[in-house]
Parts: C-alpha cells; structure tokens; sequence
C-alpha cells in the first residue's frame, strides 16, 4: 500500500517535462482567447492530439512545439508533410469517434519558445496552419 501510494506521489511532484510544460501554457493561452479545451494528450493508434479545442462551432486540433531556442529551427517547422498526415488521421478518427463528423474542423499550430533563462515563454499561434492532408478525411 505505501509503496503504491509512494508511487502515486512521485507521478504527481515529478517535475514535468518541457514539452508538457509547453502544452500547459498553450492550454491557458487557448482559454483566455475564449476557446474550450475538451481534451489533453488524446492518444490513439495513430498517434497523439496535443490539444483539442472548440473555437465557437470548429472543434481545432492543436500540436503544440515546445523548443528552448530557435537553434534547430522554428518550432512550427517540425510539424513537417508527415506531421499532418498522422494528425489528420488521428483527427479523423477523433471526429468520428465522437460523431463529430458533420462539424467544421482545423488545424492550429502553437509554437512556444522557452530558454533556460526566462519565467515566460514565448506564444505564437497559427491559426488554420495547414489542411487535412490525406484520402478520405471528411473536413469542411
């Protein structure tokens, strides 16, 4: 019992990583500009959604990139062909998941640049950052 608790405890002070660090703070900005984040990490076979939002009547799926510099690049450079390709599918299988296929649907880019040695980090937000790529998405 102790040591499943000791576990437990240990999950929840873990220090988080970058990365999901950098999607807490997209999560916070995306809801003070008045979207509804409905879902977090949402894994599927196909792959991962960072964030899934509703933007007035658009559900937005969001991949957050969360880099400490601009040394290997922009962070929305490494949402690449391939990229969108898994997270159209893994989007599509969202959608029909939760009968959600009759509804307009986009994809948002949040990059967040976060160096060592600053408390707040940099947020820029592309909104309807590329298009369902693929055969067979049903995305208006």
């Amino acid at each position: 019992m102790r040591s499943r608790l000791r576990k437990q405890l240990a999950r929840w002070f873990a220090p988080k990583t970058l990365g999901q660090r950098g999607e807490a703070v997209a999560a916070r900005y995306l809801h003070k500009l008045g979207y509804t984040v409905v879902a977090c990490g949402d894994r599927s076979r196909l792959g991962e959604i960072d964030l899934i939002a509703v933007d007035d009547r658009t559900v937005v799926f969001v991949e957050v990139k969360t880099r400490r510099s601009y040394d290997a690049g922009h962070p929305v450079e490494a949402v690449g062909p391939d990229k969108q390709r898994r997270l159209t599918q893994a989007a599509l299988t969202y959608l029909k998941a939760h009968g959600l296929l009759e509804h307009s649907a986009r994809f948002d880019v949040v990059a967040v640049t976060w160096p060592k040695s600053t408390r707040q980090p940099k947020l820029e937000h592309f909104q309807d950052a590329f298009e369902a790529v693929g055969r067979g998405q049903m995305f208006n």
